[in-house]
């Protein structure tokens, strides 16, 4: 039956308070994946001795982040969203103090640790905008998860403008300058953990399972509403026999969702669109520190020597730029995703990701022309993955939808590892210039099959 207008106001009421509680555990456990993208390479250079590593930190991450997403939803499955966000937390901030004792001794393995802790975080964040959804009401989840999402920019954007701020704070306690930054990172996880862990009550996920299980609402797909080309969530009453969402996707299998997305082509170019755009990203972004401190400070500063000073405002504010890039405009390349098309907006993803690495390479003298670049990088990503996402959940069935989600995730996430792996060696053998010249290849080659399966499907229409 219907909920009654109370029960509404009360949804409604924990919705706002769940709502605003992740907006803020976002914005200070953001503070953390920030510093650790802006001088994580240079950390890797000067721990390990060699510039081969200097991918490592944005590698680790990565792999922490994918590795640890089944499991964080495992365990928000078994016993709701506050747990699995407290858990991610808790790692990133184990991480944040691996990172201080890897600056203190010298310790290479640490910062490597390190590392993975704050990956497991970024996967808690990822996760955190389907905790926004999950009492969300029709017509308001895009709404609901764009909030979290604008709050993860300015969390992250914060990060690494606190480098400067943070070196003063390591003098003051004694430490090194460079770890001064993870000790602010520190402070901000562990206070988006006791947020976390003391507020996200009730549980948005395990409330609206029982509003469910009493004949409430319960997550489920709209018709395509006028203007729209696909089907938008919303919330209805659940027919008898429906398995609720969260439990079908606890009976989703990895190998099931790959023969889903080879199933379907659009599936397929929306799940490569997703590990292109990611690769890409991650692999720049993650060695223009090393190529902005080498650009400021001239040939063989970044063997032996960490960055300060003016370097590093450099390369904070870079960084921060490139991450505004990726997450402030998300609500627009959404609304861009409905007018447009998915297929559309992937072409325009890829056509801003292949100009940001023109802009960037050919202009990789500039650290003005550079920034340029990285932000075009952070846009293009974000329209991209955007669209694509969009697209993979209208192309296969509502059955295997989140099976197929988490697949694509977990790709996204060893591409991302892949880039950071590989960007160091060819920055090693081909320059910042070959870097960048690389992922314009890829990026150039999904903008084709992008504009084939567009003309594809028009004259199949047209047919």
């Amino acid at each position: 039956m219907a909920r009654t207008l109370v029960e509404e106001q009360g949804v409604a009421q924990v919705q706002r308070r769940t709502i605003v509680l992740l907006s803020l555990a976002q914005v200070f456990g953001g503070l953390g994946t920030g510093s650790t993208v802006s001088i994580g390479s240079i950390l890797a250079v000067e721990l390990s001795g060699s510039s081969a590593w200097a991918g490592s930190v944005a590698t680790v991450m990565t792999l922490g982040a994918a590795a640890a997403a089944l499991p964080l939803a495992a365990l928000a499955e078994r016993h709701g969203r506050r747990a699995g966000q407290v858990a991610g937390l808790s790692a990133a901030l184990a991480g944040a103090v691996l990172m201080v004792l890897a600056v203190v001794s010298g310790l290479f393995i640490l910062l490597v640790l390190g590392s993975a802790g704050i990956g497991v975080g970024t996967a808690a964040s990822l996760q955190a905008r389907f905790a926004a959804a999950d009492l969300a009401a029709a017509g308001h989840r895009g709404r609901a998860l764009s909030t979290v999402v604008w709050a993860v920019t300015v969390g992250a954007v914060a990060g690494p403008n606190l480098i400067q701020p943070g070196t003063a704070v390591g003098m003051a306690l004694g430490l090194p300058p460079i770890a001064g930054p993870f000790v602010i990172s520190g402070a901000g996880l562990l206070i988006a953990t006791v947020l976390v862990y003391a507020g996200l009550r009730p549980d948005p996920l395990l409330l609206a399972r029982r509003l469910s299980s009493a004949g409430n609402a319960s997550p489920y797909v709209l018709p395509a509403a006028p203007g729209n080309k696909a089907p938008v969530p919303g919330v209805l009453p659940a027919p008898a026999g429906v398995v609720p969402a969260a439990t079908a996707a606890g009976r989703g299998s990895l190998r099931r969702a790959l023969r889903a997305i080879r199933g379907s082509g659009m599936a397929l170019l929306a799940v490569s669109a997703v590990v292109a755009a990611h690769a890409v990203m991650v692999g720049v972004m993650s060695m223009t520190p090393l190529h902005l401190q080498h650009l400021v400070e001239g040939p063989g500063s970044h063997a032996g020597h960490i960055a300060e000073g003016d370097v590093l405002v450099i390369i904070g504010f870079t960084i921060s730029l490139h991450i505004a890039g990726m997450f402030a405009l998300s609500p627009v390349m959404g609304w861009l995703t409905d007018r447009a098309g998915r297929v559309e907006t992937i072409m325009i993803g890829f056509t801003v990701l292949v100009a940001a690495v023109a802009v960037a390479g050919f202009g990789q003298s500039s650290t003005a022309a550079v920034a340029v670049g990285l932000v075009l990088l952070g846009m293009g990503w974000s329209a991209a993955t955007i669209s694509a996402s969009t697209l993979l959940a209208d192309s296969v069935g509502q059955d295997v939808r989140v099976a197929v989600q988490g697949a694509s995730d977990m790709l996204m996430g060893a591409a991302g590892a892949v880039g950071g792996a590989f960007s160091g060696l060819v920055l090693g053998f081909a320059g910042y210039l070959g870097l960048n010249l690389l992922g314009g290849a890829i990026g150039a080659a999904v903008l084709a099959a992008a504009v084939v399966a567009r003309t594809s499907r028009r004259r199949s229409a047209a047919a």
